[in-house]
């Protein structure tokens, strides 16, 4: 605890009370922001966990079909049955809210294509058709897991910024404001009692004085 450099008068000490009140009021309130901000969080985590699992999950398949097809198509087949997107998606990337942080929000829409895949079967094997199929599926899933750690790692830093300014009011700036305001209230209890002797001696010396006319 440090006390402040003020005066010790009791204007000082209202202001100071009035300090201590706002800080205390704040410091309940940013308490409950970041307890809410955590929960929040720890929903955002869970469900990154459950993306991240079936899009590893999903990838992993997919490349493991197109390892398969490769060996099943020459290269030069393969470059021209992916050359042209069997899917297209449009993003539209905005933001909304969460706890005061302005998290990313992207809406997908898919493309209308009828034909999954733009090529000719009798020139490639099933393989690619499945791997192609795959990849496709799990586009989706890996737009919205970009999306998903994004706005974990974006709260991850409110809740880190919040802790400091709550425990920055908690162990000091609070603290400081009792301790000065303790500072204070003594120096006038002091002065007050200077004074309550000063006026006793007056009244005695004056009591004499009117005692030995």
């Amino acid at each position: 605890m440090t006390r402040l450099n003020v005066n010790p008068t009791r204007m000082e000490m209202r202001a100071l009370k009035a300090r201590l009140k706002t800080a205390v009021r704040g410091h309940k309130l940013l308490k409950d922001k970041a307890d809410e901000t955590v929960r929040r969080f720890m929903e955002y985590v869970r469900l990154n966990r459950k993306l991240r699992r079936e899009t590893e999950k999903e990838v992993t398949a997919a490349l493991k079909s197109f390892m398969l097809a490769s060996a099943a198509n020459s290269p030069e087949s393969i470059a021209e049955a992916v050359e042209v997107p069997a899917r297209t998606v449009k993003l539209k990337s905005g933001e909304t809210n969460i706890m005061s942080v302005y998290v990313p929000k992207i809406e997908i829409e898919e493309g209308d294509e009828k034909e999954l895949y733009p090529y000719s079967f009798a020139a490639v094997s099933s393989e690619l058709d499945d791997s192609l199929k795959s990849l496709g599926e799990v586009l989706i899933k890996l737009i919205r897991l970009a999306e998903v750690e994004k706005t974990c790692n974006m709260l991850a830093d409110e809740i880190e910024k919040t802790r400091r300014r709550v425990n920055a009011l908690e162990y000091v700036l609070i603290p400081d404001y009792e301790e000065t305001i303790k500072y204070i209230s003594m120096k006038l209890d002091e002065n007050e009692r200077a004074n309550t002797i000063r006026l006793m001696k007056v009244k005695s010396m004056l009591e004499k004085e009117s005692g030995g006319r």
